[in-house]
């Protein structure tokens, strides 16, 4: 099969068109022939040595989630079968012709979608769902903070959590960013380059503050993360790109009450990422069947052109996700 590898850690160069075999697959995994393939920001830490894939994930074909046919199915596969079309989270290899995937993390492509904006949903709403809604417990009218609200996470975060009906809260690095994102559904942008985002919030919420943010920035976020939280509130990390070194007063914490949590999702167990794909079927699936959700594709690149592709999302230029397909 042809596969877009990592030769080296570096530059986006550095991600070329190559042969490999197809990959084995379990009695308990279906073998994908993958049509469209979803680029994250963890594919560019891996290919640029900083995010070491964990075991049993190719150590050099990035990608992290697939759309495609079913080519073949393991001997305890009960789900699916040969010809149906499924969207995936995997540990790995995405950016291929062929992907194995445990039958659990497979759901199945929404008829309204292409391959292309199936293959924009998995890593994301897997990654939402497990830390706004199961870690954060974001639940009844409560609201919401997330930063980046123009990329993947965050159109996924403001479309998911609106649709269930909470308030949503962003940040952008641009005006034009900000009505993107309201445009989404979000309450409010906040251009984070102009203001200051815990006063913004402050004012928003009459001095309460909201009761989940979900960070991927870290860093000097921090405090004001802190200070954004409701008495009873929820911080979710999920990537720290400013630092993941801070100081903070506890006292803030231990007043208000806070929880900080957080989560990687790669390498945890494929028991527990079956369980995230069954709520996201009964709870979500519905909502992007009835287009209440919606795949934001900002870019569709050529497999063989992944380098650009890297190169989009590094330059953070976009707005939504950007995908790889093969045909």
């Amino acid at each position: 099969m042809k596969a877009i590898v990592i030769t080296q850690p570096g530059g986006a160069d550095v991600l070329q068109l190559a042969e490999r075999p197809v990959p084995e697959y379990a009695p308990t995994d279906v073998l994908v022939k993958v049509h469209a393939a979803g680029v994250n920001r963890p594919d560019v830490y891996q290919r640029k040595g900083n995010y070491p894939p964990p075991q049993g994930a190719p150590a050099d074909i990035p990608g992290l989630e697939i759309a495609g046919v079913v080519e073949k199915v393991g001997a305890e596969v009960s789900r699916w079968k040969v010809g149906d079309k499924v969207c995936a989270l995997v540990i790995g290899g995405g950016y291929a012709e062929y992907c194995s995937v445990p039958e659990g993390q497979c759901l199945p492509v929404p008829g309204n979608l292409t391959f292309e904006e199936a293959a924009s949903l998995p890593e994301t709403f897997f990654t939402v769902w497990s830390n706004v809604f199961d870690r954060g417990q974001l639940k009844g009218d409560e609201t919401l903070l997330v930063h980046g609200g123009s990329s993947g996470i965050g159109v996924t975060v403001i479309q998911m959590a609106k649709a269930l009906g909470h308030t949503v809260y962003t940040t952008a690095g641009s005006d034009e960013k900000c009505r993107f994102c309201e445009k989404l559904g979000a309450a409010k942008a906040i251009n984070y380059k102009t203001e200051i985002f815990p006063d913004v919030i402050k004012q928003l919420t009459n001095g309460k503050g909201v009761d989940v943010v979900l960070d991927m920035i870290g860093g000097d976020y921090t405090p004001g993360n802190l200070a954004s939280l409701a008495d009873e509130g929820r911080l979710v990390l999920i990537n720290a790109m400013n630092g993941k070194d801070v100081q903070v007063d506890l006292s803030v914490v231990m007043r208000k009450r806070l929880t900080i949590t957080g989560s990687m999702l790669r390498s945890r167990e494929v028991a527990f990422k079956a369980e995230i794909a069954n709520n996201l079927e009964k709870n979500i699936w519905p909502l992007v069947l009835s287009g209440d959700i919606k795949p934001v594709v900002y870019k569709t690149f050529p497999a063989e052109k992944a380098a650009d592709a890297h190169r989009l999302m590094e330059s953070s230029g976009h707005t939504g996700k950007i995908v790889l397909s093969w045909y």
